[in-house]
């Protein structure tokens, strides 16, 4: 359990109650995101790649190169667990281990690139900082990326507002998160497209459990009467249906 006086009001919250429906629903991030992390050197032959929150692995399995060492780091047992289980099923061979990202142990400079989706607002702000120079090689390069819905008055916004309704304290949905912590680094440059990412109605609700306002850290009577209307407002869409995103990646070279 997570609690930050900064995040919904310091409500607690549990990625690893999201795991399963993290696991199938969160697979979304466009071929775009894909082609220019490898334009970066991420998972490059005969290079070594940590990506830390990595929950339950989606950018390693996605960059996956045999060639390359591959390692992800969450804080989250049960994430990592998914995380082992899936790359297992499919061959690949990726070091997944539970640590917080501040604190990994793994020796010092040991990596050519370090990324991180969906997550360093979670980290503690000094502690990452001094943790990634210390595990990136030198001409080393740290990525992060965010990738966030679109509130036009469409399927996303008429989401979180249900999500608030049952989850007052959740500020999800609120862009806040774009340039969280971006001032860390020195020379940092920051790229920024829109995608729009396909789902069905079963996807799109998947992804709203796998968030972190509503299986993370509803109570299960919450959560179930959430559920439930939100299945029923999704009757009012097509089967099949897009929903713009906005990506942001940020990076810089130690």
């Amino acid at each position: 359990m997570i609690n930050d006086k900064n995040i919904d009001g310091g409500k607690g919250f549990d990625w690893g109650l999201t795991s399963e429906a993290y696991s199938r629903y969160r697979d979304i991030y466009p071929v775009e995101l894909y082609k220019r992390l490898k334009e970066l050197g991420v998972a490059a032959d005969g290079s070594s790649w940590l990506d830390i929150g990595t929950g339950t692995g989606i950018l390693p399995q996605n960059l996956y190169n045999p060639n390359a060492g591959i390692t992800g780091v969450d804080i989250s047992g049960e994430q990592i667990r998914f995380a082992r289980e899936t790359a297992e099923k499919s061959g690949m061979n990726i070091n997944y281990f539970v640590s917080p990202a501040e604190s990994t142990g793994l020796p010092d400079e040991s990596f050519d690139a370090i990324t991180a989706a969906q997550c360093f607002l979670y980290f503690d702000r000094e502690k990452i900082k001094s943790e990634i120079k210390r595990l990136l090689k030198p001409r080393g390069r740290f990525i992060k990326i965010y990738m966030d819905w679109s509130l036009d008055g469409g399927i996303a916004s008429k989401s979180v507002e249900l999500v608030k309704k049952y989850n007052e304290s959740w500020n999800g949905g609120e862009k806040v998160y774009a340039d969280v912590f971006d001032d860390l680094f020195d020379g940092r440059k920051t790229e920024e497209f829109f995608s729009d990412i396909p789902f069905t109605r079963e996807s799109w609700h998947g992804r709203m459990c796998a968030c972190r306002g509503t299986l993370a850290s509803m109570d299960r009577e919450s959560f179930e009467k959430w559920s439930e209307a939100h299945i029923k407002m999704l009757r009012e869409y097509p089967e099949a249906f897009t929903v713009k995103h906005k990506l942001y990646i940020t990076y810089f070279t130690l």
